[in-house]
């Protein structure tokens, strides 16, 4: 029933599979990277609800899912959360009293890939780093001292936040309990050159593609350009030949004209042709200035016309 499911305690977990069976880890880490707790009990994420043990947006877990009996039950709000006893096969990690605060950070440099990971025993291999470590994810290199800390870089950096889980645990190598087989790891950020040189090229990557988008963005909004001018032919030139004649089309052809001419389209043998154009052009112009001259008479003939007529009725109305 509900509520036995409820009552079950934490002792009534099978712990004791092999940290190297990935499910188990998987399901086990499902708490570290996802886990909406911390270690003093309260809720990190508040839209988590204890009833469901998930976090919201998460779709529920298959009961056959392989792997699903070492998910905790339900944990009742007013019980303190716990970490769990992680076993793996060389070593052992025990986890920290949930009561104390949790262990303290330094700022997360930006694009930190890298963790510094300090009390580790003084027996402890690379293998037995690496062995704990790796079930985070996927490591890079693992840069260890002659004393007792090393710095883990991670492929990924959400498995740097999956690390720092480990922090506070205490490690035991196998079921020794000589000092240099014992200890208390301290999982903090890193500043590593390489984290921040691939974090300043994917910030460069992403302004370079925010400055593209701009640019497709504010193309779509540009006006249309104007249409391209033909290229010089011999029937192109007796065509526009044609346009400068015609009142309606010579702006086209006119414009034509002046981007051969600055094209440099003009050589001996076409120069017949461009002087006739320009000929035509000419002779067109001079027809617009003496039109423009005699509507301007006219217009002056009409003032004067208005004027006399004016005066007359003015002298009538007085």
């Amino acid at each position: 029933s509900a509520d036995g499911g409820r009552n079950l305690s934490l002792d009534s977990i099978p712990m004791g599979l092999p940290m190297s069976d990935p499910t188990a880890w998987a399901t086990a880490m499902n708490n570290l990277g996802m886990a909406p707790m911390g270690m003093t009990g309260q809720p990190l994420l508040p839209d988590f609800d204890p009833a469901l043990g998930m976090m919201t947006g998460i779709p529920p877990i298959n009961p056959m899912m392989p792997g699903l009996g070492i998910v905790p039950p339900p944990i009742p709000p007013d019980m303190p959360a716990v970490k769990e006893i992680i076993h793996c096969k060389s070593c052992t990690l025990f986890p920290p009293n949930p009561h104390l605060p949790p262990p303290a950070t330094r700022e997360r440099p930006p694009g930190c890939k890298t963790v510094f990971v300090g009390g580790l025993p003084e027996n402890g291999t690379e293998q037995i780093i690496m062995e704990v470590f790796e079930q985070c994810g996927e490591v890079i290199a693992i840069r260890k001292r002659k004393k007792n800390f090393c710095h883990i870089r991670f492929a990924e950096e959400f498995m740097v936040d999956k690390a720092l889980y480990l922090s506070g645990y205490r490690i035991r190598l196998g079921s020794s309990t000589d000092k240099k087989d014992t200890g208390r790891l301290h999982v903090d950020f890193a500043q590593a050159r390489d984290d921040l040189y691939e974090w300043e090229c994917k910030q460069r990557m992403l302004a370079r593609e925010e400055r593209h988008r701009r640019r497709l963005e504010e193309e779509r909004f540009r006006p249309p350009s104007p249409p391209p001018v033909v290229h010089y032919s011999d029937h192109e030139c007796s065509v526009v030949a044609e346009k400068l004649k015609d009142d309606t089309k010579f702006l086209e052809a006119i414009q034509t004209l002046l981007t051969w001419i600055e094209r440099g389209e003009v050589n001996r043998r076409t120069a017949n042709n461009f002087y006739s154009m320009i000929q035509s052009a000419n002779s067109h112009v001079r027809r617009l200035v003496n039109e423009k001259a005699a509507h301007e008479k006219e217009m002056e003939e009409a003032k004067e016309k208005f004027k006399l007529a004016l005066s007359g009725i003015l002298v009538q109305c007085e």
